[in-house]
């Protein structure tokens, strides 16, 4: 098995605990930081993010709740099976509420938001040249994200995310398929250029890039991924 990296405790935090362990978790999720194959005790979770077990196991109910993880025979919590026809599904309702977002978003992106984003593109390109998978992927759901919560829906970005919960640890092997040089990823990244449409604020723009961002990335797992 690939080893994984910690989710680790962070730093201190006003939240309450279980939201805290809750969030760290998610968005190990999302990120990829949580392999297929992996198991998932409250007990192990609890020692990596020092914490007591109380708060993950509370935090373990709710992601299987929201279909990101389910429970294996001997109690511990893993990630559900990636058929090809759960993938498909996935990444088209994905093709349904991210342009969406993206298109609402416009309006809510100020300069120091467009800044960031403008930072993150380049960041996320730094992490190909430099073959940090882990950075790809960190940021890549840093930007996106970003871009969404900027949408002024909350329902739509409660969806979006519910998404990603169960997509994101796919992604990762998405990288795999590059052998030893992640910077052909690169060749379906449209970070950048959807950033200039934002600036520009050119909302169809910007909501097609990042429509052709997920599609085209779609397309490729479908050809090249291994689905069980």
């Amino acid at each position: 098995m690939t080893p994984h990296r910690p989710i680790g405790p962070g730093t201190a935090e006003t939240q309450p605990l279980h939201e805290v362990v809750y969030e760290k978790l998610r968005n190990a999720l999302m990120s990829g930081q949580i392999a297929p194959g992996r198991k998932l005790t409250s007990r192990k979770l609890a020692k990596e993010l020092g914490t007591s077990d109380m708060p993950v196991r509370s935090a373990l109910v709710r992601l299987q709740a929201l279909r990101a993880l389910v429970q294996l025979d001997n109690g511990s919590m893993g990630l559900p099976p990636m058929t090809r026809a759960r993938f498909a599904d996935l990444m088209s309702t994905r093709l349904v509420c991210e342009p969406t977002a993206t298109r609402l978003a416009v309006q809510g992106l100020g300069a120091a938001e467009l800044l960031t984003l403008r930072q993150s593109a380049e960041a996320l390109t730094a992490a190909a040249e430099d073959q940090d998978i882990d950075a790809y992927l960190r940021i890549n759901r840093d930007f996106k994200f970003s871009i969404y919560a900027a949408c002024g829906s909350p329902s739509l970005l409660f969806l979006i995310e519910t998404l990603w919960l169960q997509v994101g640890p796919f992604l990762r092997q998405f990288s795999g398929q590059f052998g030893n040089d992640l910077r052909g990823i690169l060749d379906l990244d449209y970070h950048d250029e959807i950033v200039s449409r934002l600036e520009a604020g050119d909302a169809e723009a910007a909501a097609a890039l990042l429509a052709r961002d997920i599609r085209e990335g779609f397309d490729f797992l479908m050809e090249h991924g291994h689905f069980e």
